[in-house]
């Protein structure tokens, strides 16, 4: 199965300039108004407050995008922000049998994605994505089809169990 949401690029980017203009916006009301009208009085703070808080609560949810490749032997995940200062992208390879659990973490305004894999050294690793940009649909698309790898996991481990 293959879910992305790399086709919703220009709606953040719309969003993220919007954010931008409204805090050069919001600066600019703040300095006139402070300082050439002054009639608002404390309130002029809110032309800085406002824009600011929802321009943090946009870049704090995490990287816009997620790619998500279940299709072979691999799962193949892509995670990337649009932002130019949080350009880190991570990207993952591993084969379907080292899935051990998942977990998907729901807060307020934060998705995360939680993966744990078998590595060979008897070790787990934790990988962590952040799905929060993802509806409700494709969260739960993506959870069926690592339900189903899961689940094959542990038919060929008891599988493997019964020939020993």
């Amino acid at each position: 199965m293959r879910l992305s949401n790399k086709g919703k690029i220009p709606i953040y980017t719309f969003i993220q300039n919007m954010l931008l203009v409204g805090i050069i916006l919001g600066v600019t009301a703040f300095f006139v108004e402070r300082y050439k009208i002054d009639f608002l009085g404390w309130e002029s703070y809110l032309f800085l407050i406002i824009p600011v808080v929802m321009g943090s609560l946009y870049w704090t949810r995490g990287k816009q995008i997620f790619e998500y490749d279940s299709d072979g032997e691999t799962l193949t995940i892509n995670n990337y922000s649009i932002v130019p200062f949080f350009k880190n992208q991570k990207k993952d390879e591993f084969p379907k049998y080292k899935v051990q659990d998942f977990e998907v973490i729901n807060l307020i305004f934060i998705k995360k994605l939680l993966i744990t894999i078998h590595s060979k050294k008897n070790h787990h690793l934790y990988l962590k994505y952040d799905i929060s940009y993802l509806n409700n649909k494709e969260v739960k698309d993506l959870k069926l089809s690592l339900r189903k790898v899961l689940k094959t996991n542990k038919e060929e481990n008891q599988l493997v169990a019964e020939t020993v």
